[in-house]
């Protein structure tokens, strides 16, 4: 049970004193029965509560999958920089989403957005060992020796070894494209990696987290919530494989 101006507020129908008002002016209504008392208490599971005849469907928990652009930061807010959360409609910022981990600035692709704390750790924990692939652009020539030694780990420039890594050769030459698995998530760790080979990164692209791929017809900037498979995969441990 809660207060409906709690309820509206948190729905996004305004602030406290902008829900007393709605309220005042009899618009509201629960189980077909008006309520002007700011101070009511509903269940949004059981209870129909409507706004202007529109029934108000209650959300408490969110899941998003974003394919995060390029110049925008992994972040909930930010004086300077937009951030992953400046994307959203007000409908899901007002449920206080937050990116779980994070992308570079300049990295595009697969982000999921939650106000689960509980999921968001589980994804996060690095006993779970959650792998995390990337499409990359690399600036020089990509060889089975570079395969060879990421599967090794490779040492960063701070003395770091990374643990194993798969790395797939897509097309080598003067500019390369390949695909990288990984399971931890070191600051710029994929951009170092190379780095400890000799090379550089020029794009980069997540495509896929544990068991979830990068929906393919969600443009840059653009983004969903989970479906019902995509979020028990996430909730069962089954993200983890693959």
């Amino acid at each position: 049970m809660m207060r409906i101006d709690k309820l509206l507020a948190n729905m996004g129908f305004g602030s406290r004193k902008e829900v007393k008002q709605l309220l005042k002016s009899g618009v509201i209504k629960v189980d077909e029965a008006v309520v002007k008392d700011s101070k009511t208490k509903v269940d949004p599971n059981v209870q129909k509560v409507t706004v202007h005849g529109e029934e108000v469907v209650y959300q408490e928990t969110i899941y998003l999958m974003m394919n995060k652009p390029p110049g925008v930061i992994s972040a909930t807010e930010d004086h300077a920089l937009q951030t992953v959360i400046d994307l959203l409609e007000e409908k899901d910022r007002i449920l206080s989403p937050f990116p779980v981990g994070r992308l570079d600035k300049d990295t595009e692709g697969l982000l999921i957005l939650t106000n689960d704390g509980q999921l968001s750790h589980s994804l996060l924990s690095p006993k779970k060992h959650v792998p995390k692939t990337y499409f990359a652009k690399i600036d020089g020539c990509v060889t089975q020796e570079d395969v060879d030694a990421f599967k090794q780990g490779v040492t960063l420039e701070d003395g770091y070894h990374t643990k194993p890594g798969t790395l797939v050769i897509l097309q080598s030459g003067e500019h390369s494209e390949i695909r990288l698995t990984i399971t931890e998530g070191k600051f710029h760790q994929v951009k170092r990696m190379f780095e400890a080979v000799g090379k550089k990164v020029t794009y980069l692209k997540r495509i896929r987290m544990g068991g979830l791929d990068l929906d393919k017809g969600l443009k840059l900037g653009e983004y969903r919530e989970l479906t019902d498979d995509e979020l028990n995969k996430l909730q069962d441990g089954k993200v983890f494989s693959g």
